[in-house]
C-alpha cells in the first residue's frame, strides 16, 4: 500500500513538474512566441529579442550606450551552445546568447511582451526570428 503511496505521489509530482520542463529552453533563456504573424525570439520574461546589423556572427558591437539601450540577452557562466543556439563572449568577461550567430538583444522601450517597437530602429535594429 505504501508503494502504491509512493507512485501515486510521483506521478502527481511528474504532471506539475512537466510544466516547468516544457519552459526550459536552451539554458532557460530563449523561448519563440508568435507575435504580428511572425515566430519571434523571447527572453525568459517572454520579452522579444534582436539582432543588430552592426554586429557579425559571434562578436556583438553593443557596448557603453547602446547596451544601454540594447540589453543583451546575458547568458550564465556555465551556459553551454545548444543547437542554433551559441555563446558569444564580450569584452568585459561577460558572454551573451546568440541565434545562428547573431547576438541577441533587447530593447529598453518594450514595455510588455508582445512588443516590438525596436523592429527597424535606426534601420539596423530587426526582430530576431526563427
Amino acid at each position: 500500500m505504501k508503494l502504491r503511496s509512493i507512485l501515486a505521489g510521483a506521478a502527481v509530482l511528474a504532471l506539475f513538474a512537466a510544466p516547468a520542463f516544457a519552459e526550459d529552453y536552451v539554458g532557460g533563456a530563449v523561448k519563440s512566441a508568435e507575435i504580428g504573424g511572425k515566430t519571434v525570439l523571447t527572453g525568459p520574461n517572454d520579452m522579444t529579442l534582436y539582432i543588430f546589423d552592426k554586429d557579425a556572427p559571434g562578436v556583438t558591437n553593443c557596448y557603453e550606450q547602446c547596451a544601454v539601450n540594447w540589453p543583451p540577452l546575458m547568458a550564465d557562466a556555465s551556459a553551454k551552445p545548444e543547437g542554433e543556439f551559441t555563446i558569444v563572449d564580450r569584452t568585459d568577461g561577460s558572454k551573451m546568447w546568440a541565434y545562428k550567430g547573431w547576438p541577441l538583444y533587447y530593447w529598453k522601450s518594450d514595455a510588455k511582451p508582445g512588443d516590438i517597437t525596436g523592429d527597424g530602429v535606426g534601420g539596423v535594429w530587426h526582430l530576431a526570428v526563427e
